[in-house]
């Protein structure tokens, strides 16, 4: 349940002060869907990223790391339809290129805009189409540009990702917005996708930095269709302090935290809804490990389990699955303390099954969400959640026919 003092709001990334967005069509794409997004801030804003683990990345990932954390950024520019990533220095210096054409029409200083690709890798950026397409940006630029830009960053994807909260503190009212896409080559170490989240709150380079990289480890890292660790991931938070709120008590702290999670992990379950194939999202709660990491390990390793998506799709409740994806995962365990449900219905406890009426928990696990809770049994209010879809032979066929 949302906190009493957040309040839905539209818009997603221009739901905070100041900022600005569009999408257009660049040509990019063989289908003629829009291809070019931009975000934009009238003034400074700092900002943070965090990036694909995988050694081989596009040139978007390895210009935009060397950039953040910043404080002069103004804007992002996301084209869909070409990855722009094993292209060699070529990519390198067309990711180059775009910014800079951008900072030129937007009368921006140099290194002040970010650079973000996503579709086919292997193939050179079309930088005259981009170039030529961003006249149109400028001038569509809007406030209300939000559901323009999610839709240009869409691949794959059947349905924009987006999702904003006002949040009220002691010194006063600050908003967080965002938007993703990703449907496939989605994993967890960074997860696989694009993420940009916006926000008028005051505050500086290192705590965002620190607050961006500790929700991303508990949300967007948790987040997993396939179990492939793509080349362009990143997640890329700006703040322009335009609210001229900023957290003062400790209350103040704890309520900003729990805003960004909930932003960050709302949009963590948009990609799950929408994974290639889909026909369900998992959610994955795991309780009362160690720590953190070992709730958070069982969580992935569940999440990750192809047996596990498969039996999801069959609305089988085969439950030892979900057992032998936490066994493996790494974390410190007792089976005689694990107590395990699914869709609310326990299935195992303490070592051994339990007793439950598997037609009616089938058809229960034909809903568009299926829960599986496991408590570790150590009893000390650890928690952590995983997101992730179930597998259908639409995913295969999709992913068969991707780049053809």
């Amino acid at each position: 349940m949302t906190n009493p003092k957040f309040t839905a709001v539209s818009e997603g990334v221009c739901a905070a002060k100041n900022f600005y967005a569009c999408g257009t069509t660049a040509g990019i794409k063989k289908s003629g869907n829009s291809d070019l997004g931009i975000i934009y801030s009238d003034i400074d804003c700092v900002a943070a990223g965090t990036f694909t683990t995988n050694r081989v990345k596009a040139a978007c990932v390895l210009q935009n790391s060397g950039m953040l954390p910043a404080k002069n950024i103004r804007a992002v520019i996301c084209n869909s339809g070409n990855a722009n990533a094993c292209t060699g220095q070529r990519g390198i210096d067309d990711a180059k290129t775009v910014a800079k054409n951008v900072e030129t029409a937007f009368n921006l200083e140099a290194e002040s805009v970010l650079t973000a690709s996503t579709g086919i890798i292997g193939e050179f950026l079309p930088v005259e189409k981009i170039t030529a397409a961003i006249p149109a940006l400028e001038k569509n630029l809007s406030r209300n540009g939000a559901h323009s830009f999610a839709t240009a960053i869409m691949t794959t994807d059947t349905k924009q990702k987006e999702c904003a909260y006002e949040i009220e503190l002691s010194s006063g009212t600050f908003t967080i917005g965002g938007c993703c896409k990703g449907a496939g080559m989605i994993a967890p170490n960074m997860a696989t996708m694009l993420g940009f989240i916006t926000t008028d709150l005051n505050l500086d380079q290192d705590a965002l930095n620190t607050l961006h990289k500790k929700t991303v480890n508990a949300t967007f890292n948790n987040v997993t269709v396939d179990g492939d660790t793509s080349t362009n991931d990143m997640v890329i938070v700006m703040a322009n302090g335009a609210s001229k709120t900023s957290a003062k008590t400790d209350e103040d702290k704890k309520l900003v935290e729990e805003a960004f999670f909930t932003v960050y992990n709302e949009l963590c379950a948009k990609i799950a809804e929408d994974g290639e194939g889909a026909t369900k999202r998992v959610e994955i709660r795991v309780s009362n490990g160690k720590n953190f990491t070992d709730c958070k390990l069982a969580a992935k390793s569940v999440a990750n389990s192809n047996l596990t998506k498969c039996a999801m799709f069959g609305n089988d409740p085969n439950w030892g699955r979900i057992l032998c994806a936490t066994g493996y995962s790494g974390a410190e365990l007792d089976p005689a303390k694990i107590v395990v449900k699914l869709c609310g219905t326990p299935v195992f406890e303490y070592g051994s099954p339990a007793k439950f009426n598997a037609a009616e928990l089938s058809a229960k696990m034909k809903s568009k969400l299926v829960l599986i809770e496991i408590d570790l049994g150590f009893a000390n209010g650890s928690f952590a959640v995983a997101h992730t879809c179930d597998f259908s032979y639409d995913y295969v066929k999709i992913n068969a026919e991707y780049s053809t």
